[in-house]
């Protein structure tokens, strides 16, 4: 089985999608957050914690686990999910992004890309077939076609090169293809809304069982980002799945979704956690602060986990002492929010009241006061 997805409701207040998908390791209602387990980890977490924080659906990243360890050993341990130990699903991106964010390390030819080893300088190559065959090995559920993430004001000449590259790309990979794992087709043009409407008929054609929107949240204001993904919405194809790369902060999950958006992915969450902030049904803190040294309250007063038992007091303690049980309580924290919010959402989808949730979220949070 690849995987099969099916519209359940739409919001009818807000055009918003609630769905469900199967994959050969779990069935999830959309939409969702995944965390990032880049190296086969989500930072800090073991994986009955990551069961606890996310849907039980998870991505990997194939640049760096094709460098380290290989793709080789990971697949000797049954791909990603023996290696790491995890029961749920998998999702691998293509190591695309990193042809975006090694921009003085690379080269782009027809053939692929030529890196040079972010930590060693050594040589290296992928083109879209060696992109599959790693994902492959890998053993995702669901994996990436093989793109090109232009930054976002390029000219037009250069995004229109690029979106015919990405477009000979994702052919090739999908020729590639040798198992049954779900190979979604990467939407590009930066912020031409010509170039994105023109790459994502093209990809519609070659049907793929789902479509990433790419090249978004790497440099653009939050409004031109909302303006793409709305713009999509009625291009894409009602009965896939359209996944929203590299977008986590909770006000761009609330407008996204109302633009169709049904999976997100982000390191946002465990990043900033590593530093201190957290995110709760509040809003935003940063616990290194000194207001919260002697606060006695939980981290978030109103979403009960494992971190509640522990004060605000302490967990700064932790920071300022540099221990790793701070890292750890506020990533747990991070993410068991964003499952909620996620939970919420569905909830107001399905009934029917996603645009009073982000108006009552707006009043409650500061996460839409940073515009």
């Amino acid at each position: 089985m690849s995987i099969k997805f099916e519209v359940l409701h739409v919001c009818k207040q807000s055009g918003a999608r609630l769905g469900r998908l199967t994959t050969p390791h779990g069935v999830f209602e959309t939409p969702f957050f995944m965390p990032v387990g880049t190296q086969a980890t989500v930072k800090t977490l073991e994986p009955k914690e990551i069961k606890e924080v996310s849907e039980g659906l998870i991505l990997g990243n194939t640049y760096h686990l094709w460098l380290q360890p290989g793709e080789d050993l990971v697949e000797k341990h049954g791909g990603i999910r023996g290696f790491m130990n995890w029961d749920g699903s998998v999702l691998t991106d293509s190591g695309g992004y990193q042809v975006f964010s090694l921009t003085e390390m690379r080269k782009i030819t027809e053939e692929g890309v030529h890196f040079k080893h972010h930590k060693n300088g050594s040589a290296l190559f992928m083109s879209p077939e060696d992109s599959i065959k790693v994902q492959e090995k890998l053993g995702a559920d669901i994996i990436m076609s093989f793109d090109e993430c232009p930054p976002p004001y390029e000219t037009y000449e250069y995004m229109k090169d690029s979106v015919d590259r990405t477009l000979r790309w994702a052919k090739r990979g999908k020729d590639a293809l040798s198992t049954d794992q779900a190979l979604f087709g990467i939407v590009q043009g930066g912020l031409n809304e010509e170039l994105r409407k023109y790459c994502a008929e093209k990809l519609i054609e070659m049907d793929f069982p789902g479509y990433s929107i790419g090249g978004l949240s790497v440099g653009e204001t939050k409004e031109e980002m909302y303006q793409m993904t709305k713009y999509l919405n009625p291009i894409l194809p009602f009965d896939k799945p359209r996944y929203l790369m590299g977008v986590g902060a909770p006000d761009d999950l609330v407008e996204n979704v109302i633009h169709g958006i049904d999976m997100f992915d982000c390191v946002l969450p465990t990043r900033i956690a590593r530093h201190g902030t957290a995110l709760t049904t509040e809003g935003k803190i940063v616990i290194k602060n000194q207001t919260y040294e002697h606060d006695m309250k939980p981290l978030d007063p109103y979403l009960k986990t494992k971190v509640s038992k522990y004060t605000r007091s302490y967990i700064r303690h932790l920071f300022k002492a540099e221990e790793m049980l701070g890292m750890r309580l506020v990533t747990y924290q991070n993410l068991a929010y964003l499952k909620h919010l996620m939970q919420e959402i569905r909830t107001a989808i399905k009934e029917d009241r996603l645009l009073d949730f982000k108006e009552e979220m707006k009043k409650k949070t500061n996460y839409f006061k940073s515009r």
